[in-house]
């Protein structure tokens, strides 16, 4: 069964896209913590970042060359915070690789606070 962040990816869900190559999708978090909350997502399916194979160590770095890109786009490079998880227990809710990149605000141990 294909996963929420495929089907964007495959165009059947429809999300706000910030960026898109070839390796990975940029799209807004449709249930944002703080003011700017967008997902830095692979198109290549890895379960999480555990499931990672040295092969595709090479998409970290193109990962955060888009949260960096995306940053400076948005306003926040001085102030944000990137998460990803691996797990329900961690808070895991789709299990695709993706990073959360958050800004905006004064960050809690929460969120915004």
């Amino acid at each position: 069964m294909a996963t929420i962040f495929e089907k964007i990816i495959k165009r059947e869900l429809p999300s706000h896209i910030h960026y898109e190559d070839e390796e990975v999708i940029c799209i807004d978090d449709k249930y944002p913590q703080a003011p700017i909350h967008f997902l830095v997502i692979t198109k290549k399916v890895i379960p999480s970042i555990h499931e990672l194979e040295s092969s595709d160590y090479y998409l970290l770095g193109k990962i955060f060359d888009v949260i960096k890109s995306m940053t400076v786009k948005l306003g926040i490079e001085d102030s944000y915070r990137v998460l990803t998880n691996h797990g329900s227990q961690a808070g895991q809710t789709v299990p695709h690789l993706h990073f959360h990149v958050l800004g905006g605000g004064k960050l809690g141990a929460k969120g915004i606070k």
